[in-house]
């Protein structure tokens, strides 16, 4: 009999929904942008994504904050931030700096950019670090932070 329990992935996650079976980057940026498909199997496309690693799927990823669903779109986010990998830093910075977008995706977006760890990202969240909004502002704080740590192996809280 199959265990169906969620498994760990390599980045040390237990995540919402396997990733597929599917290598296919296009059929995996489809299945993920396509707003009538079951969010389940939209999920399993992005971790599948994640899973690939690169940038032709980090470009699949960022297709998916074109979906109306804030849920999906933080999840990206929060992937992109697993996957440490700089060249989505201008997604991320386009989604915390979009201030018609969803609070829970540009908290998420900010958090990513401190965990991938690129000075690029410093002068948006300094510039965010007194949005209106609490919960960016914070994680706007702590993301400067994560990013000074990564940068010298400290904080400096003077």
């Amino acid at each position: 009999m199959e265990d169906n329990k969620p498994t760990s992935s390599e980045f040390d996650s237990v995540d919402p929904a396997p990733p597929s079976n599917e290598k296919s980057i296009n059929k995996l940026q489809n299945i993920l942008c396509d707003e009538s498909e079951r969010m389940f199997l939209r999920m399993r496309a992005l971790f599948s994504l994640r899973n690939i690693g690169g940038d032709e799927a980090i470009d699949g990823l960022a297709a998916g904050f074109s979906s109306s669903s804030a849920l999906l779109k933080h999840e990206i986010a929060y992937v992109l931030g697993q996957m440490q990998d700089p060249y989505s830093v201008d997604a991320l910075i386009d989604r915390l700096s979009d201030l018609d977008e969803d609070v829970m995706v540009r908290h998420e977006a900010a958090e990513a950019l401190g965990a991938i760890g690129d000075l690029r990202s410093m002068s948006v969240l300094e510039e965010f670090i007194d949005d209106e909004s609490i919960v960016v502002s914070e994680s706007c704080e702590v993301a400067i932070d994560l990013l000074n740590w990564v940068n010298s192996n400290r904080l400096d809280y003077s």
